[in-house]
């Protein structure tokens, strides 16, 4: 199993935990913890190796590299695998129908796991190694020959500690996709910005039934429409200070 870390002492234990009947082998790629993440992961067996951050495909490509076994199990740290799961995962490696296997994400989000919004949200993360690479920026992208098997059971997903810090991390991640935009090419344009996040909240709290979730729903949608607004506005101003000769941002 491959965990990628920075400052994750209150959710690495669980995640760990989750899978210790079933991992043979735990690499955790530390990125600079201060906190007791280090520890942590070897007071619970963990193999700890240290590589700078450079964009989560590429340092998932580092921890895939660093992993010993035939099959190779990513989990984030503020994730957690359920009991079905387990037991999938137990039979996809005893009785291999693929070399690559998809599982489904359930987020945790204001109090209880979302039913409807963000889910199922279908992620590689068993494979077997050498079967899949990562790439992209934001948003990785696994790239393999043939299918992948979808598993049966969840993901635990808890995301997000408070408000605050869902937004922060909304902030963030726009600016991440506006400079990839940029760096790519695409322009801003004023219809972007007017029409995109009503198309994203209607997706998350129509056509996904974000509505079926109630407030949490809604709130979801809300995000998703925040984070593609400023990610278009994010965008022109890249392009602004493009045109001045003005340092783009830290």
């Amino acid at each position: 199993m491959l965990i990628l870390t920075k400052n994750e002492e209150k959710d690495l234990p669980r995640a760990i935990r989750s899978v210790k009947d079933i991992a043979d082998e735990v690499v955790v790629l530390d990125s600079g913890s201060t906190d007791a993440t280090i520890d942590l992961a070897r007071s619970l067996g963990a193999k700890v190796f240290y590589h700078p951050w450079n964009g989560y495909p590429h340092q998932l490509n580092k921890g895939i590299e660093l992993c010993s076994e035939e099959w190779i199990l990513v989990l984030d740290a503020d994730e957690e695998v359920s009991e079905e799961l387990r037991d999938s995962i137990k039979k996809a490696i005893s009785f291999p129908l693929s070399d690559v296997y998809s599982l489904s994400r359930r987020t945790y989000y204001l109090g209880g796991f979302l039913k409807h919004t963000w889910y199922p949200e279908w992620r590689v993360r068993l494979f077997r190694k050498g079967a899949v690479r990562f790439e992209g920026e934001l948003h990785e992208r696994a790239i393999f020959r043939g299918e992948a098997v979808k598993l049966k059971g969840d993901l635990y997903h808890y995301s997000y500690e408070s408000f605050s810090d869902q937004y922060e991390k909304t902030i963030r991640y726009a600016k991440i996709m506006a400079e990839e935009y940029h760096r790519k090419g695409k322009r801003f344009r004023l219809y972007n910005l007017l029409f995109n996040p009503f198309w994203s909240f209607f997706k998350v709290f129509v056509l996904q039934r974000g509505f079926l979730d109630g407030l949490r729903g809604f709130a979801v949608a809300m995000s998703s429409f925040i984070y593609t607004f400023l990610k278009y506005l994010f965008l022109l101003e890249l392009e602004m200070k493009k045109e001045k000769g003005e340092k783009l941002w830290d």
